[in-house]
């Protein structure tokens, strides 16, 4: 019987420590609005009405900013296949690391990231907040890193014109803070920051 009672709390414990985690439906790859059309819609949005994205929204987001579309290639290409950049996602007071393999949303650190993604009048109605962090270490060069980031970034924007959600590209983000709640080494560099949200 005690066996069997601590192996109920092990279970317990495991489930508990990884719960916060998010596991995403599968992403949707077919269908969607006409790429000229997309086109024609893609704009920088910066007001959002603070509603938050279903699950197979944000599944489909993540998979199209930055998912696997084949065994070993992305939705985006990268200089020497390097796939330098690591994708971390802000909603609400968690921090979620992508892992696109596993389609999950990995609990990096909770708290408060309003003041490290600056400009909260536009962050603070966002639906979530995409954070784009270059491995120096795996780059061909820091310009590669950066080109890489806007092919993600530029995934995200036509993302939001065909789902009628807004989105915007910002580098003035607070560069000391952010990489040092993130608990970044040297090697790695925020590149850039994203809010997503649902129009108003």
């Amino acid at each position: 019987m005690k066996k069997f009672a601590f192996a109920a709390f092990l279970v317990c414990f495991s489930v508990s420590l990884f719960a916060q985690d998010i596991k995403l439906p599968t992403p949707i790859k077919t269908g969607g609005a006409p790429l000229m059309d997309v086109l024609s819609k893609r704009k920088t949005e910066r007001e959002y009405t603070g509603a938050e994205l279903d699950k197979q929204t944000l599944s489909n987001l993540l998979w199209a900013a930055y998912g696997f579309n084949r065994e070993d290639k992305r939705t985006v290409p990268s200089s020497q296949n390097r796939q330098e950049i690591d994708v971390y996602v802000v909603i609400k007071n968690a921090m979620y690391f992508y892992d696109a393999k596993t389609n999950l949303l990995k609990l990096h650190k909770k708290g408060d990231f309003s003041e490290a993604l600056g400009q909260p009048h536009i962050t603070s109605k966002a639906a979530l907040s995409i954070v784009y962090v270059a491995n120096l270490d795996k780059a061909s060069n820091r310009q590669a890193a950066y080109t890489d980031t806007g092919y993600i970034s530029q995934n995200v924007y036509l993302f939001a014109a065909a789902n009628k959600l807004g989105t915007v590209a910002r580098g003035s983000f607070n560069r000391e803070l952010l990489p040092k709640m993130i608990g970044l080494t040297d090697k790695q560099e925020v590149t850039l920051v994203q809010p997503v949200g649902v129009l108003k």
